[in-house]
């Protein structure tokens, strides 16, 4: 499984890897300055030293471990490594999920990068967020706005950073795959035969988005929160006051991290600053009988309306 180090591009950083990881992009491996390694390594005692039978998840300020039965322990440390210790028998596809996934969460935290979790398109130069509930269609909803030519920045985690003079948020690209469901390739007139799955998700597919794909930095304009109803219309109306903050906190990722962090004060601070400045819409749709494009057109026009 160990092989030779590699150089990669993704969350704004420079990447050294022990484990191969295609979804990303390459870098010369002459690089200078690596943000993050990611490297093999024999976790199994400092991880029974830390862990408790309720919890898989050890969270302190500097590192944070986690064990996934059958697969591997993580450790995710200052800011800037990723620690992988394997379990017999287990594929490199099932080990990336999960660096690309949790332990990126977990580094951009202890960077005091934002994350959201969600889809983020960019629109005529600027990026909108598209947050939710697990199941509420977010990655769906950002593959019609690409059928639609627009482009993919991120799909999962959201990385915002903050402008030091104005505290305006920037959304961060972060690599071209996304992660859809079987239901959501046929819904396009895709085959999921051409395309991965995920581990454990059958029906969950590593989707490609390379020609598509937004790799600069881009004002964040929107955040859509994406909700399923028994309704049977949709409905695009404005997140009012605290509500808003709320909604932050209920879309940041891995957002059981913050206070094993001591990151309390941090998030609200950074929550503030997107609310100062980003306009927050609850969009809900109907759980059965209606068309993903229709929510494209009602988000699209409001944009419109907006820009008159």
């Amino acid at each position: 499984m160990k092989e030779t180090a590699k150089f990669y591009k993704a969350f704004g950083f420079t990447i050294k890897s022990s484990i191969a990881l295609p979804e990303l992009k390459s870098m010369p491996s002459s690089l200078d300055t690596v943000d993050i390694e990611i490297e093999f390594g024999n976790l199994t005692e400092a991880w029974n030293s830390v862990s408790t039978p309720s919890n898989r998840f050890f969270v302190s300020k500097q590192q944070i471990m986690f064990h996934l039965a059958h697969i591997a322990i993580y450790s995710i440390e200052n800011g800037n490594k990723i620690i992988v210790s394997p379990m017999e028998g287990t594929e490199e596809s099932q080990l990336r999920l999960y660096i690309l996934g949790s332990c990126m969460g977990a580094i951009l935290m202890q960077r005091k990068v934002f994350p959201l979790h969600g889809s983020a398109i960019a629109i005529d130069g600027k990026a909108y967020a598209i947050v939710g509930h697990s199941g509420a269609g977010k990655s769906t909803l950002a593959s019609a706005f690409i059928e639609e030519g627009y482009d993919l920045l991120t799909d999962d985690i959201i990385p915002l950073t903050f402008s030091k003079e104005s505290g305006k948020p920037s959304v961060i690209p972060t690599y071209p795959q996304q992660k859809l469901w079987q239901e959501s390739l046929a819904h396009f007139g895709h085959d999921s035969s051409n395309y991965k799955p995920l581990i454990n998700r059958k029906t969950k597919f590593a989707v490609p988005v390379t020609n598509q794909f937004s790799d600069k930095p881009l004002p964040l304009a929107g955040i859509f929160e994406l909700v399923k109803t028994k309704e049977d219309h949709i409905t695009l109306m404005p997140i009012q006051k605290l509500d808003r903050l709320q909604t932050i906190f209920n879309h940041t990722y891995r957002n059981n991290f913050i206070d094993g962090m001591n990151l309390r004060e941090w998030h609200f601070q950074s929550a503030v600053k997107v609310i100062n400045h980003v306009n927050i819409y609850q969009l809900r749709r109907p759980g059965l009988g209606f068309s993903v494009g229709e929510l494209v057109d009602c988000v699209l026009g409001l944009l419109i309306k907006i820009a008159k």
